[in-house]
C-alpha cells in the first residue's frame, strides 16, 4: 500500500507553456522524492505592450510518501 500527497507549484517561462511545465517538473523532482505525476491546473500569460512576455502554469504534483517504518519524512 502506498500513500501519496499532492502539492501545488507555480512555474514561469519567457518561452512557452511547455517550457514552464518542464522547468516546474524539473525543479519539483530536485526537492521532492518519489514524484509520480503532475497535471496543469491553470495557465496564464503576462502581456506587455500587446505582446506575450511570460507564460505561467500552476502544476499539481503528486508524490508518494516514504514508508513510515523507514523513518523518513517526505
Amino acid at each position: 500500500m502506498s500513500i501519496a500527497r499532492i502539492t501545488e507549484i507555480s512555474s514561469t517561462s519567457k518561452k512557452s507553456f511547455e517550457d514552464a511545465i518542464q522547468s516546474g517538473v524539473a525543479r519539483a523532482t530536485q526537492t521532492l522524492r518519489n514524484v509520480r505525476s503532475a497535471w496543469v491546473k491553470e495557465q496564464q500569460i503576462k502581456i506587455d505592450d500587446g505582446k506575450i512576455v511570460e507564460y505561467q502554469v500552476n502544476l499539481m504534483i503528486t508524490f508518494v510518501l516514504d514508508d513510515a517504518d523507514q523513518g523518513d519524512i517526505a
